[in-house]
């Protein structure tokens, strides 16, 4: 705002001038005092002068808030016609009101333990600070806690992303993103839930997993049609190329925005991990995919079991695949798992490109009662780490119900000494 009466500089907006101009009078400043003492005796001056008397109307008691009694006229002033004031005789008070009993206070239920292990976590339970926003930026903002959930021919879909407790007391942005979208309607309708972990201890990392959600995103919904279909018809090795093919497209397109940021590919990167679920209740077929650490669970008949492909390990108890297919397709895809194994750089090419995460893919066949999950590393590490905390998501998740949105937020952020990093998680509950 300019002080000399010229032309305004810079950017201001018009409402700045109109509030602080100088075009409109005031009545400026006053040098007289405005206590709450002050504007009392002001008023007590103003109804004597009105009343023409000299009585001083009197100062406000200290008992102000005790008992009312009956009003007592001023004294000095003539009473207007009518007006009376009736003290009732004693006899005439109604009894004071008996006794009431003491009544023992009221018991809360017992809040639910906020955490597990064998000491409580470093930081706070609830957010502390907030990341540092830009006034030109606030599509950059990114909500400490995200909910979501959906109910589709046999399934309960309940996803949840929220903000690490180190984060929360850093005031950084929540790295992790979730995205769940359904393409399609009916029974062809196809359900995508994608999460995305930046990379740590980078500026962009949340911008990064948010465009690898939205561009994994934008190709399964483009080809929504032809992977239901696919998945339906048991066509294991076409979903697998097919999902490897998008997979690499989106990440790809994730390599191509550091470059035009100037920064490395690994300062702008993410994990992926997608599953697929399909509305049509006679299809219990789920396709897990994605590059990158994370955990994929199955809680059935009461005890959680590892499913997380591996890419070193080719051991373990095999997941049915599709039901009727064999343990390997034509393809030679093993249902079990995939061994991540890629076609090596050619040894006259000056630049190979950096080694890549290898593509991690499986499909299963779930049974009435089972619950996946799916999560980021953030809770699938303590998963892992920690007994007590999948004995607790045991109990809580083993019911014939599925849990509300409420009750899933408080089930996921149950934390683990030692654990601090952002999770992100999204469970199915397959119908009895």
């Amino acid at each position: 705002m300019n002080q000399q009466g010229g032309r305004p500089t810079g950017r201001e907006d018009d409402w700045w001038g109109q509030l602080y101009g100088d075009v409109t009078e005031d009545t400026g400043p006053t040098t007289a005092p405005d206590s709450l003492d002050d504007r009392f005796a002001s008023a007590a001056g103003a109804v004597n002068q009105r009343s023409g008397t000299g009585t001083p109307v009197p100062a406000p008691r200290a008992d102000a808030d005790a008992v009312r009694r009956p009003p007592a006229f001023p004294a000095g002033l003539p009473k207007p016609p009518g007006f009376t004031v009736e003290t009732p005789p004693a006899d005439a008070l109604p009894p004071p009101p008996a006794p009431v009993p003491e009544r023992p206070a009221p018991t809360s239920a017992p809040r639910p333990v906020d955490y597990v292990g064998d000491g409580p976590p470093t930081y706070a339970a609830e957010p502390t600070a907030l990341p540092p926003a830009d006034p030109d930026d606030l599509d950059d903002l990114v909500a400490d806690t995200v909910l979501d959930g959906a109910h589709y021919g046999t399934s309960t879909l309940r996803a949840v992303s929220l903000r690490g407790d180190s984060a929360r007391y850093r005031g950084e942005p929540r790295r992790d993103s979730l995205l769940t979208a359904r393409f399609g309607t009916g029974d062809h309708a196809l359900l995508l839930v994608v999460m995305a972990t930046g990379a740590r201890a980078t500026p962009g990392a949340h911008r990064a997993a948010a465009e690898a959600c939205n561009w994994i995103g934008r190709a399964i919904g483009r080809s929504h049609a032809r992977l239901a279909e696919d998945i339906r018809a048991a066509r294991r090795g076409d979903l697998k190329s097919g999902l490897h093919r998008l997979t690499d497209r989106s990440l790809g397109k994730l390599r191509a925005s550091a470059a035009e940021q100037g920064v490395e590919p690994e300062e702008y990167a993410a994990t992926l991990r997608c599953l697929l679920l399909p509305a049509d209740p006679e299809c219990r077929t789920r396709v897990f995919f994605g590059v990158g650490e994370g955990g994929l669970f199955r809680l059935r008949n009461g005890e959680w079991q590892d499913i997380e492909p591996r890419v070193t390990d080719a051991t373990g108890e095999p997941v049915v695949g599709f039901g009727s297919l064999p343990a390997e397709t034509p393809e030679g895809d093993r249902l079990t798992m995939d061994l991540g194994i890629t076609t090596p750089p050619s040894p006259y090419d000056a630049t190979p490109e950096p080694p890549r995460e290898p593509f991690r893919f499986r499909a299963s066949v779930a049974r009435p009662g089972d619950t996946l999950l799916m999560c980021t590393s953030g809770l699938a590490d303590p998963l892992r780490g920690e007994p007590e905390l999948a004995a607790r998501l045991t109990g809580r998740w083993s019911g014939l119900e599925p849990p509300g949105l409420a009750e899933f937020l408080a089930d996921a952020q149950v934390r683990v000494k030692g654990y601090a990093d952002d999770r992100t998680a999204a469970a199915v509950w397959e119908a009895q």
